[in-house]
């Protein structure tokens, strides 16, 4: 068992949990995730890790309430435990040879830039982060990328917080004023990264999208998670979930990625009831 140390709600969708998993503390990279049951009964689900402390033998994973497992997970409390928690899996962030690196997160996927960022300028890496979210009231993780990040760049959609536009319009307004990267990371909503590459490439810059939005099972066995890199089938949880942006078919893993939308809807909406009828 597994015990959660903290559950703090980050804003109304995300919340941040802190996990005791020694062993997984002790190997875990940014770029890689884990699987967890809150139950024995319990679904697996992959969960990205956002922070790590060796020494004190903790996990960090942040988690947006779409389904009935993640809202199971919003309602646990500290002191409860999880059933399973296994990793860390995937590959890591690759950073060798890279003095000069954007790191472009968008919502949710913030809190996996993050880890990504932070490694790089503890490697003496030349950071600049572009974060985008839709409004002042989702953001997160903004303290964090400003104590890593020597360019950081907050955008959103209606101007509430930081600058107004996307974090397209954002990358390009450094690529223009003569900022050169050795490498560009965009972590986000496929939509999002779509379009970052497609600016990169334009460029010729070259680019990591991180495909952890498609995985469902984190095994390989589903299928779930399988996209065209290069015109090769990839699976994003034993083969990334990192990829050559400009390779990546974004059109056909978007239509992919909404296959189970409906059904996760329904689940969610099923554990949303469950719990408010505990409440009354």
């Amino acid at each position: 068992m597994y015990e959660i140390l903290k559950n703090e709600e980050l804003n109304p969708t995300v919340s941040l949990m802190v996990v005791k998993a020694p062993a997984v503390a002790k190997k875990a990279e940014p770029g890689q995730f884990i699987i967890l049951r809150t139950d024995e009964n319990g679904e697996r689900i992959p969960l990205t890790v956002s922070d790590y402390d060796r020494e004190a033998g903790t996990i960090t994973v942040v988690f947006q309430r779409v389904g009935a497992t993640t809202e199971k997970l919003a309602h646990m409390k500290a002191g409860e435990s999880l059933c399973d928690f296994v990793g860390p899996l995937g590959r890591a962030t690759k950073t060798e040879g890279i003095k000069k690196v954007a790191v472009v997160g968008g919502g949710v996927g913030c809190a996996i830039a993050y880890p990504v960022a932070k490694k790089f300028h503890e490697l003496g890496a030349e950071v600049h982060t572009i974060v985008g979210f839709r409004n002042r009231d989702l953001v997160i993780f903004e303290k964090e990328f400003e104590a890593v990040s020597d360019v950081m760049k907050l955008m959103t959609d209606d101007g509430s917080c930081g600058e107004k536009g996307l974090v397209t319009d954002a990358l390009r307004s450094l690529v223009e004023s003569g900022e050169k990267y050795d490498e560009v990371i965009t972590i986000g909503p496929l939509i999002m990264m779509k379009f970052v590459c497609k600016l990169t490439k334009e460029y010729g810059i070259k680019t990591v999208a991180s495909m952890n939005p498609i995985m469902i099972d984190g095994t390989g066995m589903c299928g779930g998670c399988r996209l065209t890199v290069g015109g090769k089938t990839k699976f994003a949880c034993v083969d990334g979930p990192e990829f050559d942006g400009h390779e990546i078919d974004f059109d056909e893993a978007m239509a992919r990625g909404g296959t189970y939308r409906d059904f996760e809807r329904h689940a969610y909406e099923q554990t949303c009831n469950l719990f408010s009828s505990e409440v009354k």
